[in-house]
């Protein structure tokens, strides 16, 4: 069974730091991207980062760049978003998902969410001003 567990959501004050993690079962985690999406209430649902478990390739939306880094623990299957300097309009509910192969994580498919295969099931992140 395919599972995306994701975890480290939580409630802190803007120029805060939250680590998310992505645990992955069920499938070759090598062949696979992962990405992370956020969703903020009333708004679609946006690509964040993604990053190839094979060759560690990654991609960045322009909001994030600079301020988080998606890093992956191949022996662990699991990968990670390391969010800083947060600011309130990075509030959403914040999902793993995963698409093979693991060459998909571009900038191109990722603004295409729901060309991932697999998902997770959200965990909340709150940005207090």
């Amino acid at each position: 069974e395919v599972q995306l567990v994701e975890s480290g959501g939580g409630l802190v004050q803007a120029g805060g730091s939250l680590r998310l993690s992505c645990a992955a079962s069920g499938f070759t985690f090598g062949d696979y991207a992962i990405g992370w999406f956020r969703q903020a209430p009333g708004k679609e649902r946006e690509g964040v980062s993604c990053i190839s478990a094979s060759d560690g390739r990654t991609y960045y939306a322009d909001s994030v760049k600079g301020r988080f880094t998606i890093s992956s623990d191949n022996a662990k299957n699991t990968v990670y978003l390391q969010m800083n300097s947060l600011k309130p309009e990075d509030t959403a509910v914040y999902y793993c998902a995963a698409i093979k192969p693991h060459y998909y994580c571009s900038g191109y498919i990722t603004d295409r969410w729901y060309q991932y295969h697999y998902w997770g099931q959200g965990t909340q992140v709150t940005v207090s001003s």
